[in-house]
Parts: structure tokens; sequence; C-alpha cells
């Protein structure tokens, strides 16, 4: 298989994943099946989407490729027939999200990289489609968005997209590059989840005398 080919799969596997962790996050909040798919495609295509209108790259990919829209939207009602077996299947859409973080990443920092924007906004496009679809999943959920908690999810799509970045400027081989950086992304996230790492957390209190806890 081509590594265009190859990374295309991937990022098809992220997307579906991704729309029926929206999908169960719109169950969560009661919301009709309408709710379901618009949160499902908000959280599988919202960071690339972003991403694509702050670049400027147009026509959206989803937009050029209806079919990444046909199959979202199928994937999220599908997660509506399948729910009462989600728990059972817990463990490897953890995994699959871990995944799918990572190719975000690196698919976002790749596309930047093609249409000639600097180094640094690569990186940082990589954070935008890595995580910006969960972002926009937790507003119109009303939660406070994953990424603004003490769990690493962010900081695994930062570096991810900054090794993928760095072995590009050393003249990495693409293929090896993204054997790295995906293996990266994948098993720091794994490891964030099975340890509990997480990202130092502020927390300001103060009274009604004004003093601060």
């Amino acid at each position: 298989m081509h590594q265009a080919e190859f990374i295309s799969l991937l990022w098809l596997i992220g997307i579906i994943a991704e729309a029926m962790t929206g999908a169960l996050c719109a169950g969560r909040k009661q919301m009709d099946l309408f709710g379901v798919v618009i949160i499902g495609c908000a959280t599988a295509i919202g960071g690339g989407t972003l991403r694509d209108m702050l670049l400027g790259n147009y026509p959206l990919i989803w937009v050029e490729n209806v079919h990444y829209l046909l199959a979202i939207a199928f994937a999220s009602l599908l997660t509506v027939i399948i729910a009462p077996v989600m728990r059972y299947l817990s463990k490897l859409f953890l995994a699959i999200d871990a995944l799918g973080l990572a190719v975000f990443s690196v698919v976002g920092a790749q596309k930047t990289l093609m249409l000639d924007f600097n180094p640094v906004v690569a990186i940082v496009m990589g954070v935008v489609t890595g995580v910006f679809g969960g972002v926009i999943r937790d507003v119109l959920c009303n939660q406070v968005p994953l990424i603004f908690k003490k769990e690493l999810y962010a900081l695994v799509a930062l570096l991810t997209a900054s090794l993928y970045i760095a072995l590009s400027y050393y003249g990495i081989v693409e293929w090896l590059n993204l054997a790295i950086s995906l293996s990266f992304g994948f098993g720091f996230r794994m490891l964030a989840i099975r340890y509990h790492w997480g990202m130092p957390k502020f927390d300001y209190q103060h009274n009604q005398d004004g003093e601060i806890h």
C-alpha cells in the first residue's frame, strides 16, 4: 500500500472513531438524532475544517469528498444502534482515539508544510487539527473542553506534530517519519491514559472577604 493511501486509511479510521465518540457525548446529553449527527460531524472534521479555513485552503476536504461526510453521519447513527455494547469496547475506543489524535496531528502538520507555511505554523495547525474537533464538541455539549483539563491531550498533539516537523527538517524519509511520529503520538497518549499523566492544574479560589485560598 502506498504511504498516501495508508495515511488516508488511518485518517478515515480516525474520523469514524471521533464521530462515534462525538455521538456518545451527544447521547449523554440526550440529543435527538439530528444533534447526534451534528456533534459527530463537528468532532470528526471540526479541527481539519478550522485548519483549512485559517490557512485559506479550499475546497474543504468534506466538500470536495462528500463520501467522508456520509461516512461520518453513518458512523454517528450506527453508534445509536450499538450503544448498549459500547461499554465493552471502551478500551478499543481509547486506543482508536489515541491513534486518531496522532494521525490528525501529523496530517495537520503535513498539509500545512505542503502549502509552504512556516514550520511553526505547521506545528500549530497540527494541534488545531488534532484537538479542536473535541473542543467544538465539548462547547456544543456545554462542558469544559478536555484539553483545558488536567488530562494530557493537547500536549500529545503538540509533541507529535513537533516531532514530525523536526524529522522532516532533518531529511528523514517520509515513510519512516510517519512511522516514528505516529508511533510516538499513539504510545504517548496510551501511556498518559494508563498512568494518569496530566498537566499541572491552576486552582484559584477566594472567599467573600477577598482572601485567596
